[in-house]
């Protein structure tokens, strides 16, 4: 009787926590303007060059970097994050994408980050741009560079499709969940 209480609790708040969600501003930047997207991009990608030598050397190396320069993440059982960001491919802008994700599972919090992904190869970025939405684990093969990788990262040790690169992180956001990123191409206004 008392396990059966337990899970209408959990249900409800699970409930609870997926209505409050759609309220919160979990991806402010929906309706940013192209100008902004790119200048929080070359802001994000200026500091990531100049802090991290492993995200210099992917930089150099890549044939495209897909930059987030601010991803919200917000839950407490079921969680969702989105962010908006910009393809750019010889320091040109060349598309804008949406990360969205949810999540559930034991976990609380709110965090803001942003994230670079280092597409390899040409084929990672055709991938990229034929697929109506990335799932991030899908795909090309993906690695994410912490910071141990990232000290003996160098133009010879790179193997994989594309590199991803988490940087700026703020808040706090702990627990244990089941969750899934995708990747859209959006078309932001002018």
């Amino acid at each position: 009787m008392l396990s059966l209480r337990i899970k209408q609790v959990a249900g409800f708040a699970a409930i609870v926590c997926a209505l409050a969600l759609t309220a919160l501003p979990v991806c402010p930047a929906v309706a940013a303007s192209r100008a902004a997207i790119d200048k929080e991009v070359s802001a994000a990608l200026k500091h990531l060059y100049a802090t991290n030598p492993a995200a210099k050397t992917l930089g150099a190396k890549a044939k495209a970097v897909l930059v987030f320069p601010s991803v919200w993440k917000a839950g407490f059982i079921v969680g969702g994050q989105g962010g908006n960001g910009a393809l750019r491919k010889g320091g040109k802008t060349v598309g804008y994408y949406n990360v969205a994700a949810a999540s559930y599972g034991l976990q609380a919090g709110a965090q803001q980050f942003g994230y670079a992904l280092f597409f390899m190869s040409d084929s990672a970025v055709a991938y990229l741009d034929k697929s109506n939405g990335w799932e991030v684990g899908t795909g090309p093969s993906l690695v994410v560079v912490d910071a141990g990788m990232a000290k003996s990262l160098s133009t010879t040790t790179l193997q994989s499709d594309v590199y991803a690169l988490i940087f700026s992180q703020k808040g706090l956001m702990g627990g244990i969940g089941i969750q899934g990123s995708k990747i859209t191409k959006i078309k932001p206004g002018k």
